[in-house]
């Protein structure tokens, strides 16, 4: 069996969007409190480009890794579509489901507790390759082999323990462990926030690595945009359960549209420090409001610089429509005003 060994060619290949996300919604019901529920996710539509990686931003808590989990099929969703290679996956079922599985994975935030630590390297990589029968026993030692020094560590790990190994070493690991079964799709969720600088570094570029020499699809969803500006060809801002503006890598950090994107923008750090002091960072004032009851009209109008409230902000709420550069969409009634 051969490391480079892509997964399998089907009649769909041609679309070049791999998947699709069309108002979803993911409300979770509190017990107890009248039917109130946490709106996590509340009607987002975007769309993944094959081969491309979509970084996907935004504050803790606006519904970034609920997404990831939708879009996986680890959670259901209470509404809407989501499309993978042109079929819809919000219905399947049973043996469909675990079928459409095998072309998605994810790459977890903690590398210490995505592993489990009663197993061996051998064993949690070769785990998804015995699930789907996938070669005879020795193939898949082969495999497990071969898929650990494409990541950069020594095949001969396979006895080892994850507690043997370091955060980044682990990390490598869960990458060897999702590409085991030749995706086309892969989840990196918080893949590399939970890491040292430098050790970020490598694990971005062993991911750009891979993504090339087997024409993977990622969603990378990150924190840090100085990380996702360097992975991803297009980026997708979240605030509060919605997502506010997408553009290509460049576009977004050069013309940002959205008035969130610009005061996360401004919260990325200069390395010069005469640049830094100089900088008038964009501060926002107050909370991030409740995701049981968000405001009415657009969600950032509490916090927002340029919000007109009362008004048109805090009353209707706008539309994902293109603004700015080309393939450039921004919710915002006032996009790209400082």
């Amino acid at each position: 069996m051969q490391a480079a060994e892509k997964a399998p060619v089907t009649a769909v290949v041609s679309d070049p969007v791999i998947l699709r996300v069309e108002d979803v919604y993911k409300h979770f019901p509190i017990a107890g409190f009248g039917g109130l529920a946490v709106r996590a996710v509340d009607g987002v539509t975007l769309e993944i480009r094959r081969g491309e990686a979509l970084g996907l931003v935004g504050e803790s808590g606006c519904g970034k890794s609920t997404l990831a989990r939708l879009i996986t099929a680890l959670l259901p969703v209470t509404s809407g579509k989501i499309i993978f290679e042109g079929q819809e996956i919000t219905k399947m079922r049973g043996a469909r489901l675990r079928r459409m599985r095998r072309k998605m994975q994810m790459i977890f935030q903690d590398p210490f507790a995505s592993l489990d630590p009663r197993m061996t390297v051998g064993d949690i990589i070769q785990e998804p390759l015995d699930n789907y029968g996938i070669g005879s026993g020795r193939e898949r030692q082969r495999r497990v082999q071969e898929l650990l020094r494409l990541v950069g560590l020594n095949p001969n790990f396979t006895n080892r323990y994850p507690h043997e190994f370091s955060g980044g070493q682990r990390q490598r690991i869960g990458i060897a462990r999702a590409l085991a079964v030749n995706p086309s799709f892969i989840v990196c969720d918080e893949a590399v926030s939970a890491l040292d600088v430098s050790i970020q570094a490598q694990i971005i570029n062993l991911l750009q690595d891979l993504q090339r020499e087997f024409n993977l699809t990622y969603l990378f969803i990150a924190h840090d945009l100085a990380v996702v500006r360097h992975l991803s060809d297009r980026i997708a801002v979240m605030y509060l359960g919605k997502v506010v503006e997408t553009a290509g890598r460049n576009d977004i950090y050069d013309h940002p549209q959205h008035p969130y994107t610009r005061a996360l923008l401004s919260s990325i750090p200069v390395p010069d420090p005469e640049v830094e002091r100089a900088r008038a960072p964009i501060l926002l004032k107050g909370e991030i409001p409740s995701a049981v009851n968000p405001p009415s009209g657009c969600r950032f109008h509490t916090r927002c610089p340029i919000a007109r409230v009362p008004g048109i902000c805090s009353e209707q709420e706008p539309l994902l429509e293109p603004h700015g550069q080309r393939d450039q969409l921004a919710a915002c009634h006032f996009a790209g005003e400082k």
